[in-house]
């Protein structure tokens, strides 16, 4: 099964283009530096009139139903096929902005600190900032065509977490509650909520089986620690803390990157 779960997996099929977005307003907490453009769209280049062709999968019934119930306690099959998935899409990602920016090349050490300007709060944009924003949404596009077939129902991309004071438990903030704090400023108000790339769960968001964040190094060379965001020091822990599950990395090259530990 584990490895008819990994062949139908990396079968891709074409589907309708997406076009690149413009992205919301700033706000700065405890999230993946490749999300940035959700917060702020000086992150973003946008990139009207290109195409992205998402990599996706079809698969039957059988397999669906059988990934689907294990997500309930996480077998080492189900989160084999759903880290194929994430690895795929995230390399895919990185190659399809490479071709477009770079002409395939990767960007160099210096064309990655290359600063682009500010953001309305002040803080400078970097071409690697710039660059990990546009390859974290084509990443999110694949992730939601691979996992939506894979695993319906039972992952969530870029929710908002926080621990609510009064019960000393996780909650989860709404996109339009996370919007209406955002307009009141530069974040602040949003400090002390995570963002999780992936978050794969049993069907309810607060039960937590596993979580990722999608790291995009610049250059290549470097590590996808958690040293690239400007919270690094807490970003990991940050989400340990209130998920209770150590986050897994995901980046090009290195594939999955476990928590305090090394490279799958």
């Amino acid at each position: 099964m584990r490895s008819l779960l990994k062949t139908q997996l990396r079968q891709a099929v074409l589907v309708t283009s997406t076009l690149l977005t413009a992205c919301g307003s700033a706000g700065y907490s405890v999230d993946s530096a490749t999300s940035a453009c959700r917060q702020n769209p000086a992150y973003c280049a946008t990139m009207a009139g290109e195409e992205a062709v998402v990599p996706t999968t079809v698969r039957g019934a059988t397999e669906l139903a059988s990934v689907g119930a294990a997500l309930r306690v996480l077998t080492p099959e189900a989160r084999s096929a759903i880290e194929d998935a994430l690895v795929e899409c995230v390399e895919w990602a990185n190659a399809e902005v490479n071709l477009r920016r770079f002409g395939g090349n990767s960007p160099s050490r210096s064309e990655c600190q290359e600063e682009l300007g500010k953001d309305p709060c002040g803080k400078k944009v970097t071409r690697a900032m710039q660059l990990g924003t546009e390859k974290h949404h084509l990443a999110r596009q694949c992730v939601e065509n691979k996992l939506g077939a894979l695993i319906p129902g039972r992952f969530s991309l870029e929710q908002r977490y926080r621990n609510n004071p009064q019960t000393g438990q996780k909650q989860l903030i709404s996109q339009e509650e996370a919007r209406a704090l955002r307009q009141q400023g530069c974040g602040d108000e949003l400090k002390g909520t995570i963002v999780p790339d992936v978050v794969i769960h049993s069907g309810n968001p607060l039960e937590v089986l596993a979580v990722y964040d999608f790291k995009f190094p610049c250059p290549a060379s470097n590590y996808p620690d958690w040293r690239e965001n400007t919270n690094a020091s807490q970003q990991g822990e940050a989400y340990f803390k209130l998920l209770g599950v150590g986050p897994d990395l995901v980046a090009p090259i290195w594939r999955i990157i476990r928590w305090g530990g090394s490279p799958r």
